[in-house]
């Protein structure tokens, strides 16, 4: 049997099996192993029903796995809080949403934690984006789309909806935003510039208020 990227099943079930033992020396003394394996497990489902591209699941699990992980700590209380963290939300998590975190992480310095999620994860960020961010030295090379998931709203001390009707979970004690954001996907690069710098404007001020500047 073969599976996403070509992989036979048994090459697969051995990348799983490599990505659970990592995990489980990361969170050692934190999530035991069959915690970790149904995190494991759970993520790569999600990330191969909504791949357009899926040559590099393996990788993308091994990520998204991680961060999920850290994030369940953190609302769980079983992990240290240093930071603010805040999640951004948009449909296809390939615009809006992928613009503001990148952006937030650029002005942050490691200041606030940053996350990006979309509710219908499809497709991939167009070159127009990542070149608008270019422009300001900002990088999307690492970025792709990533379902909106419990733990990661749980995480959040601010949750920003990007102008696309979206809902997500409500949880006590978090702040909710709702930036009515143009949609830069299919949008030439000069509008593409004018949302990025939009966002830009909002990204400045929310920062401001986290770190009380």
């Amino acid at each position: 049997m073969t599976r996403a990227g070509g992989l036979p099943q048994h090459e697969l079930t051995a990348q799983l099996l490599r990505i659970t033992d990592e995990l489980a020396d990361k969170f050692h003394g934190v999530f035991g192993r069959e915690t970790i394996e149904r995190f494991v497990d759970e993520t790569y489902r999600l990330l191969d029903a909504n791949a357009t591209i899926k040559t590099h699941l393996a990788t993308l699990t091994a990520r998204f796995a991680k961060q999920r992980l850290t994030d369940y700590g953190r609302a769980q209380g079983l992990t240290k809080v240093e930071v603010p963290q805040v999640l951004f939300i948009c449909v296809h998590n390939v615009g809006r949403s992928q613009m503001a975190s990148a952006l937030l992480e650029h002005h942050a310095f490691g200041k606030v934690a940053v996350r990006s999620a979309g509710s219908q994860p499809s497709g991939s960020i167009p070159k127009e984006i990542t070149e608008a961010l270019a422009e300001l030295n900002v990088s999307l090379t690492q970025a792709f789309p990533k379902p909106l998931t419990d733990e990661v709203v749980r995480a959040a001390d601010v949750v920003v909806t990007m102008g696309c009707g979206d809902s997500c979970p409500v949880y006590p004690g978090k702040r909710y935003l709702d930036w009515e954001v143009a949609d830069p996907v299919g949008a030439p690069l000069h509008r593409v510039r004018e949302v990025r710098d939009d966002i830009d404007r909002r990204i400045r001020g929310l920062l401001a208020e986290l770190l009380g500047d």
